[in-house]
């Protein structure tokens, strides 16, 4: 077990130095890049203060210890941002509170590049955690080795239970439906260009698309960051240079409602002029202009499941991890 001298060490501070960092002691001034090389080595350490006290642990009239869960959401811009994320964790959270579970904390997974905010993650006295977003392998070993139970949102955590739908599968769907109304310039809206060849999303598109003997087209291929605003400009780039393709699946429906306004704020109608398909079925994708056509993911039911493995982790489930992947559905509207 580390010790502060240990982290005093390789900070290269004094122990009084160490201690007061973690104790948040601003009597003496110090400066953030020393905070910084603390809080690090804390991590990296794995080191828990002996005197730092142990969360408050609440109990139910009948003596039931309340669980305590954490969760790390995948965000970009926002904590609270992504309806997709929030359905998930909804579900999740109703059903550990009817199992004498309460959520400890939500925070976004870009927070645990803070090392003082890794390390208040570590020291939060947690029974399990949901996590939604893929960590670099450092920092989930370092969550994976202070907390028992962990489950995973689509995560490529192999050494997890991880829950989701195949990204492969509802691609190829929506590319199908698409065919079968006789589109054939088929364009795609993606994340992040760099992981394009890690995306089963993207992989899912391709195949459709070679498997119907249809062209694809490099123009008609939109990676938007998961970037709205960004995704906007890049349609309206394509319609100024007559680049657009006759119909657009949109990875996201957040994505395919920022086409919508760009085709609005264009003046192209849809579907007559170009057709948009979502993937989701978030809760406002039927109230678009037009109500838009989507492939539904079942939050709901991820979210549930989530908690259902978690909590039989927690009550001495040992079997190997498992993936499962729910049923997803063609949602009809008027976008295509």
């Amino acid at each position: 077990m580390s010790t502060i001298k240990d982290v005093a060490a390789l900070a290269g501070v004094s122990t009084a130095t160490v201690s007061r960092v973690i104790n948040r002691d601003t009597t003496y001034k110090m400066t953030d890049a020393t905070r910084e090389k603390v809080w690090q080595a804390v991590a990296e350490l794995n080191y828990k203060a002996s005197a730092t006290p142990r969360k408050l642990r609440h109990t139910t009239q009948d003596n039931t210890q309340i669980k305590r869960i954490g969760c790390i959401l995948s965000v970009t811009r926002g904590k609270y941002n992504d309806p997709y994320y929030l359905s998930i964790l909804s579900s999740f959270e109703e059903q550990i509170i009817k199992r004498n579970c309460v959520m400890a904390f939500v925070r976004g997974s870009t927070e645990l590049d803070n090392p003082e905010i890794l390390a208040r993650t570590l020291d939060e006295d947690l029974d399990g955690l949901i996590l939604m977003n893929t960590l670099t392998e450092s920092t989930f070993s370092t969550l994976a080795s202070r907390i028992p139970y962990i489950v995973g949102i689509d995560t490529r955590h192999p050494t997890i239970d991880n829950i989701g739908y195949d990204h492969y599968d509802c691609s190829a769907m929506a590319i199908h439906h698409l065919i079968s109304l006789g589109y054939r310039d088929i364009g795609f809206v993606g994340g992040s260009e760099a992981f394009k060849n890690e995306s089963r999303r993207f992989r899912g598109y391709i195949a459709a698309m070679y498997a119907a003997g249809l062209q694809i087209n490099p123009d008609w291929i939109f990676f938007s960051e998961w970037d709205d605003e960004y995704l906007i400009r890049l349609i309206e780039d394509a319609y100024r240079k007559k680049k657009l393709p006759r119909a657009i699946f949109a990875s996201s429906d957040l994505m395919a409602m920022a086409v919508l306004r760009s085709l609005y704020n264009l003046h192209v109608s849809v579907p007559e002029e170009v057709a948009v398909m979502g993937l989701t079925n978030l809760e406002m994708s039927k109230y678009s202009n037009p109500p838009l056509t989507t492939i539904d993911l079942p939050t709901t039911a991820m979210g549930s499941v989530a908690a259902d493995v978690l909590l039989s982790r927690m009550q001495g489930d040992t079997s190997i991890p498992k993936e499962i992947l729910l049923p997803a559905s063609l949602v009809r509207r008027d976008s295509v």
